[in-house]
């Protein structure tokens, strides 16, 4: 399917690997020039090899804001321009209530939320004055229904959204789109580290009954930054095979 984005100029963070590769590849084989970034020269080299000419490496710790906005700044270098943003980034550590230090928010936030936004202030003004542009963050089906021990991710994420939403009704009439994706269970390093590599039990509680993979998050992905999906704005989108289980 032609999405209509062939020589759109697309920057994907934290993608040398799982879900944001994902993202990354499915770009590529849509014919959009893509900027990647990732924190290892060595990762990103393998990444930008296996993504072929079309595709960028730009070193960057997206972790902080000013690391996020420099991730940004370096991808417009190297593709003349941003079309496309997907803002992605690791997960902060395992926490509860009981366990979780309030300095600890103040990390999430700054990881999974500010730097997000950082981001976005970098790269939506030139899709504003150019009449055309994609907003998608990564963020994760714990935004919808909270999944325990990861109080600082279910915060911080739930936190982005909301600014997600705002400025989607912001620039909608701008020609730029925002929207989030909300990943449940899928095959990444990240998971199998979790679950010690065996992952059909997993994929047996999930309703479709097995684990997602990153290519088809990444084709989904994608599908919010085509042409086509002009019209599709301050969506939060699960995928994730079933597994949430409310009604809107």
């Amino acid at each position: 399917m032609d999405l209509g984005i062939e020589g759109r100029r697309a920057a994907v963070a934290a993608a040398s690997k799982g879900l944001g590769f994902g993202v990354a590849s499915a770009l590529v084989s849509a014919g959009a020039h893509v900027a990647i970034g990732a924190r290892g020269q060595g990762p990103l080299t393998e990444a930008v090899a296996e993504l072929g000419q079309h595709a960028h490496g730009v070193v960057a710790d997206v972790s902080t804001p000013d690391g996020a906005t420099a991730f940004v700044r370096s991808a417009r270098e190297r593709l003349g321009g941003i079309d496309i943003l997907v803002a992605n980034a690791g997960g902060p550590p395992p926490a509860t209530f009981e366990t979780a230090s309030i300095d600890a928010y103040l990390d999430a936030f700054e990881l999974n939320c500010r730097s997000a936004i950082a981001m976005c202030m970098e790269a939506v003004p030139e899709m504003r004055a150019r009449g055309w542009g994609r907003v998608v963050a990564i963020t994760s089906i714990a935004v919808r229904q909270p999944i325990a021990t990861l109080i600082l991710s279910n915060t911080a994420r739930a936190g982005l959204t909301g600014f997600l939403k705002t400025l989607a009704l912001e620039v909608a009439a701008d020609g730029v789109t925002v929207n989030s994706v909300q990943p449940g269970s899928h095959d990444t390093a990240r998971i199998r580290g979790v679950f010690g590599g065996d992952l059909d039990a997993l994929g047996a509680s999930i309703p479709v009954g097995f684990v997602g993979d990153a290519g088809d998050f990444g084709r989904v992905t994608a599908m919010l930054c085509s042409e086509s999906a002009r019209f599709v704005t301050g969506v939060a989108l699960p995928v994730d095979g079933g597994a949430y289980a409310g009604t809107w």
